[in-house]
């Protein structure tokens, strides 16, 4: 009897046997094929631990509790929203222990059990953590408040139903909502600014604001105040405060519970952000202005673990991270009442400056002229004292092709603007035209030779110049045809061996690994897994929001009567990578040019002063996009292409006389 017995449990054990062992396979295959992961079979000192991540609910602590049963801990990794976690042990023996005891151990975390099964692996990659910065103008103050100020904070919002009209309480779908001062309408995402509530804000949050302005965060005192309630599992989309409604800072007090904030840059950039309890959150600038902010409801965030403490943005070590459950927080955000419209220098996410009705991509040749002439023409003959300003450093490649003439070459700078290359080879016979009256004569004010022309239709000679430039003019035509009419006309008017040189904003503001300088140098990196959220499908959504939004007003559509509706035009941020090839860039004027001498660039240096914003129209090109219309022209070969900060560039040379359509007719006379 007792053998039979001993043999039904060998057996059994056996059945157990087989099924972590298929459990294992399966879970090996599972991290090859989607996290490219590869396990070994021999032991090392080194296991992943499947189904013991944080993106499965398991804290770091617990499964630390039960790694150390078996030896030594000498680290473990745990990926954010990942569900496996990486443990090193200090010797192969205490390793094979854990990977002999522990396979198949059922953990109860979070109210959830979880079975965790081990595999060997070669190396385990210790430096995955990324420098992470907090997006630009956003400060975290811990313990902004003390714990006595906290309760005195919190007594003083009374979530008691009530019918006065001193404050404004709502429940919204995801959180309870009070206002002071003025009501915020979530209808419109705005405020009734000839509607003020009665009472202003609560005497309690004096002290706090007093000290936010002594301290220099704040340079006037806040006249709103929204009170947020969030319970365990609660949340607010990702948005960026309406722009026209309040002023730049914006200031956000956590109170009774922490969280993590997530901030989303258009071009998909994500920063998670641990916002401690008692802890002060200010926005200006760039994080106020563009980069959108909201907390993804949840239960638990992955936060660094206690000990290492802190705030602000949540790095990607590996090895300090954790989960941490939700309690109920109060959010005081402060803001101040626009009065007048928003003149920020981030336009695509502005209210005020969001033109009524973006133009649409031309296809005809009078929209076409029509475009260029409200979103080119008349723009640079209103901003060109400023613009010149900014216009005095030739560039290297340039100045090199223009030395290369020889002596008694005849050059013509078509799109001359101030003439600021008409004088850097004075052994060659220079002339430049623009379509600027106001350019011309600045250039003329220099002592270069200059007359007002229009690219498509130059009043000189055919063959009569020995070479031509074109630099950042063509990419302002609005259709292909256009575009490539322009070079044809350089064509025309060189003699045959003649070059021309023409440069043209890149879509590519970062080839080979180098950013133009027309990008902003940024520190701020890409989180791991962008932002540290358990659910990755819906982190990945709202980061694509922004991109998903443009590129379908960017596509032509039809309707049901098969007419087709050209893809609109939309305001670019300046700085920032391009997300379409049709744009408009914006121009911040400045009355006293004189300040900006010395920046070369399209942004102002001070960008918080007012003045008027032009929008011009470009057309950026895609790398082969201008050989490739150039090809286009009969008698011309392309000698080089390059890309040179920011720009495609190529050098022509004419092969050899095409008549073009006014020759023919001169003939015919």
């Amino acid at each position: 009897m007792e053998s039979s017995m001993e043999s039904l449990r060998s057996v059994r054990r056996s059945k157990e046997e087989k099924k972590l062992l298929r459990r294992q396979i399966k879970t090996s295959h599972t991290l090859l094929k989607h996290e490219g992961i590869n396990t070994v079979s021999h032991p090392t000192k080194h296991l992943v631990v499947s189904n013991g991540g944080l993106g499965n609910g398991v804290s770091r602590e617990s499964l630390l509790e039960v790694l150390k049963e078996e030896g030594t801990v000498e680290s473990l990794l745990t990926p954010p929203a990942k569900p496996y976690a990486f443990v090193t042990y200090r010797s192969i023996e205490a390793c094979q222990n854990a990977y002999t005891l522990l396979n198949g151990r059922a953990l109860q975390c979070q109210e959830q059990s979880v079975t965790l099964y081990f595999s060997y692996v070669e190396k385990v990659d210790g430096d995955r953590s990324v420098s992470c910065a907090l997006p630009p103008g956003l400060l975290v103050l811990e313990d902004f408040v003390t714990p006595e100020e906290e309760l005195q904070l919190l007594h003083a919002v009374d979530w008691t139903p009530c019918t006065d009209d001193v404050t404004v309480q709502k429940a919204l779908k995801h959180r309870r909502v009070k206002h002071y001062g003025y009501e915020f309408r979530y209808d419109n995402n705005n405020v009734d600014k000839d509607k003020p509530l009665p009472g202003g804000l609560p005497a309690e949050c004096d002290a706090l604001l007093q000290r936010c302005l002594a301290d220099g965060h704040i340079s006037v005192l806040p006249d709103q105040l929204t009170v947020n309630q969030y319970q365990s599992g609660q949340g607010i989309p990702p948005h960026v405060d309406t722009h026209s409604a309040f002023e730049d800072t914006i200031l956000s007090l956590s109170l009774g519970a922490k969280t993590v904030m997530d901030f989303k840059h258009p071009d998909g950039r994500s920063v998670a952000v641990v916002l401690p309890e008692r802890s002060l959150l200010v926005m200006k600038e760039e994080s106020r202005y563009l980069w959108t902010h909201g907390i993804t409801p949840r239960k638990f965030d992955v936060v660094p673990v206690l000990e290492a403490g802190g705030s602000g943005v949540m790095t990607s070590d590996l090895s300090n991270l954790t989960l941490s459950r939700r309690g109920t927080r109060i959010s005081l955000t402060f803001r101040k009442i626009r009065q007048t419209p928003c003149s920020c220098a981030y336009p695509s996410a502005c209210d005020s400056q969001r033109l009524p009705s973006p133009p649409t991509v031309p296809v005809a040749e009078g929209d076409a002229c029509r475009l260029e002439s409200q979103y080119v023409h008349q723009v640079y003959e209103e901003i060109s004292s400023h613009f010149s300003s900014t216009r005095h450093s030739p560039w290297p490649q340039v100045r090199d092709f223009l030395l290369s003439l020889p002596p008694g070459s005849v050059l013509a700078d078509i799109g001359c603007g101030n003439g600021k290359y008409l004088g850097i080879n004075p052994k060659v016979m220079s002339v430049g035209c623009d379509r600027s009256a106001n350019l011309v004569q600045i250039c003329i004010e220099r002592g270069h030779e200059g007359f007002v022309s229009d690219a498509l239709s130059v009043p000189l000679r055919s063959g009569s110049c020995d070479a031509c430039i074109s630099i950042a003019v063509i990419h302002h035509f609005s259709t292909p045809e256009r575009r490539q009419a322009a070079v044809r006309e350089l064509i025309r008017l060189l003699k045959v061996g003649g070059r021309a040189l023409i440069y043209v904003w890149a879509m590519e503001q970062e080839y080979n690994n180098q950013k133009s300088k027309y990008l902003k140098d940024r520190t701020t990196g890409t989180s791991m897994e962008n932002g540290k959220e358990l659910k990755t499908e819906e982190n990945k959504s709202n980061q694509s929001e922004e991109h998903d939004r443009m590129s379908s007003d960017m596509k032509c559509t039809e309707d049901g009567l098969g007419n087709v509706t050209q893809p609109r035009i939309h305001v670019h941020t300046n700085r920032t990578a391009f997300l379409s090839q049709d744009l408009l860039v914006p121009w911040h004027f400045k009355g006293n040019a004189d300040k900006n001498k010395g920046s070369s660039t399209d942004v102002p240096v001070d960008n918080t002063s007012q003045g008027p914003v032009f929008h011009r129209y470009y057309h950026v090109f895609q790398q082969g996009e201008l050989e490739e219309m150039c090809f286009g022209v009969a008698g011309v070969k392309v000698l080089r292409s390059y890309h040179d900060q920011g720009n495609w560039c190529v050098e022509l040379e004419k092969t050899h006389y095409t008549a073009s359509k006014d020759d023919i007719a001169q003939v015919k006379v």
